[in-house]
């Protein structure tokens, strides 16, 4: 049994069927895909497409393993389309910079951009990153560890100076970088695990190690087709998919797993669950366990993301498929998404995803994906209230008026918007809040807090974004694998 049907419970379940396993999947929302969403907008021009959730693939090889082993291959399947650039940065002094895979290019576009210690600092750098990068993946990314079992891993480290578990993604950058336009560079790394580069560990500088070495990529017609094809392939391994079923309890007997209960009672028994919850959600509502909810409190919640989706007449010239737009004062972002009151950035730096696919929009046209770091919904600590009247419709209008102050304006162009609040995601994946990771990476002790894929209840197994080894495309896929792992063959 497979509860939640994103990224992470398609593949598992996906992965399970390959290996012999009668698997049902539950999921509550009316269609599979979970954070990886599609909106769509019929208007007089014809049709919009919008990505609601990741718009860049990196990894590529994780979810390539996944078909090939379960199925037919990747590239029967799916269109991968290598970004070039992976992003163009956009910077508050009106420089710019594109980042691509091509290393020894790279460097050359840090020298004509920039400056040439630039490119040797990003360089050095680069070298750190790609010896965190060869420390980490292996042991951490592709291994069922945490707790005790991950600091004995770390402590063995023979590259433990390279990792450098007690320093910070922004020493990291300070130590390296002299231009302060790379650091921020660096710091929006952090933001990948939903958390602030002040606090978050320098490790993540394998993040953007993993995500230049091994290239950014889209799939055409939109990232959602990941979902739809994961769907098709469970489907056609013998999985029983049930959308618009809502899991209200996992139940135990005998102190082992022994199925679910469903919304108005039904039950479906099953000798292993695999939860793919948010899993605050997990230990507080389905299973209720007070010392892993007890855990999973001590560490910050992740940030959400407030997002536009903007359907634009008429063609832009020189905007890159993925482009960042910073502000001139980055802390006072993490400030303010990450304070106590928490509060919406004035000055955000905006991301900008118009993809380059005849698929999403109608001809002549163009469908923005603009999105922004903000607090996840709530009312208590850290959090804010984006149900208050007024309150998405009005920083709507700001982004906007932002977009245009840096350049882009698209006011007079603009056929249809839609606003998507941390409100809105956790209604629609019940993410606790809308924090897109589950727990941040901010501290220390922050990836010994991340749930592990294996419970403390016999039977039942945890993957996605808020457990081991975390959020983005590639990692949820990966906690399917672990899991699948764990589970072995029927």
């Amino acid at each position: 049994m497979v509860v939640g049907g994103g990224v992470g419970g398609l593949a598992a379940a996906a992965r399970l069927a390959a290996g012999g396993h009668q698997v049902t999947l539950c999921e509550q929302a009316p269609v599979v895909g979970g954070k990886l969403g599609q909106h769509v907008v019929t208007t007089s021009a014809g049709e919009f497409r919008f990505d609601t959730g990741p718009s860049l693939l990196t990894m590529p090889w994780v979810l390539a393993d996944l078909f090939r082993e379960t199925g037919d291959p990747l590239e029967t399947v799916l269109d991968l389309v290598p970004q070039d650039p992976v992003a163009r940065y956009r910077f508050a002094d009106g420089s710019s910079l594109d980042l691509c895979a091509d290393h020894e290019r790279l460097l050359n576009l840090l020298r004509e951009s920039l400056s040439d210690s630039a490119a040797r600092d990003w360089d050095r750098l680069w070298q750190r990153a790609g010896r965190i990068w060869a420390a980490t993946s292996g042991p951490f990314l592709q291994s069922p560890v945490s707790g005790a079992s991950l600091a004995r891993q770390v402590i063995h480290l023979r590259d433990l100076a390279s990792v450098a578990p007690w320093s910070t993604l922004r020493r990291l950058g300070r130590s390296h970088l002299r231009d302060p336009r790379l650091r921020m560079l660096l710091d929006r790394y952090a933001t990948y695990t939903g958390s602030d580069p002040r606090r978050a560990p320098a490790a993540l500088a394998a993040v953007p190690y993993a995500e230049l070495a091994f290239g950014g990529w889209y799939v055409t017609g939109g990232l959602r087709r990941i979902a739809d094809a994961l769907a098709a392939r469970c489907e056609e391994l013998g999985v029983v998919l049930r959308t618009s079923t809502d899991v209200t309890s996992i139940d135990v007997v005998g102190g082992s797993v022994a199925g679910v209960t469903l919304a108005g009672g039904g039950r479906l028994p099953a000798d292993l669950v695999v939860a793919n919850t948010d899993a605050t959600h997990l230990y507080t509502d389905l299973i209720p366990n007070r010392r892993q909810a007890r855990r999973l409190r001590r560490a910050t919640p992740s940030l959400s993301g407030f997002v536009l989706l903007l359907g634009v007449h008429g063609r832009s010239q020189g905007l890159a498929s993925h482009t960042v737009l910073f502000p001139a004062e980055y802390d006072a972002e993490f400030d303010a998404v990450f304070g106590d009151p928490a509060r919406p950035a004035d000055d955000p730096t905006l991301y900008v995803h118009v993809p380059n696919d005849p698929a999403v929009c109608p001809e002549g046209h163009e469908a923005w994906f603009v999105l922004v770091n903000a607090p996840r919904h709530g009312h208590g600590a850290g959090a804010v209230d984006w149900t208050a009247p007024g309150r998405a419709d009005v920083y709507a209008e700001h982004l906007l008026d932002l977009l245009a102050y840096r350049g882009l304006d698209i006011r007079d162009r603009l056929l249809l918007s839609r606003v998507r609040t941390p409100a809105d995601l956790e209604v629609e994946t019940r993410a606790v809040g809308g924090a897109i990771y589950g727990t941040s990476s901010n501290g220390v002790r922050a990836a010994f807090l991340r749930p592990a894929n294996r419970s403390p209840v016999p039977g039942l197994f945890l993957i996605g974004g808020s457990a081991h080894p975390g959020g983005g495309l590639p990692l949820v896929m990966l906690s399917a694998q672990i899991v699948a792992g764990l589970i072995g063959p029927a």
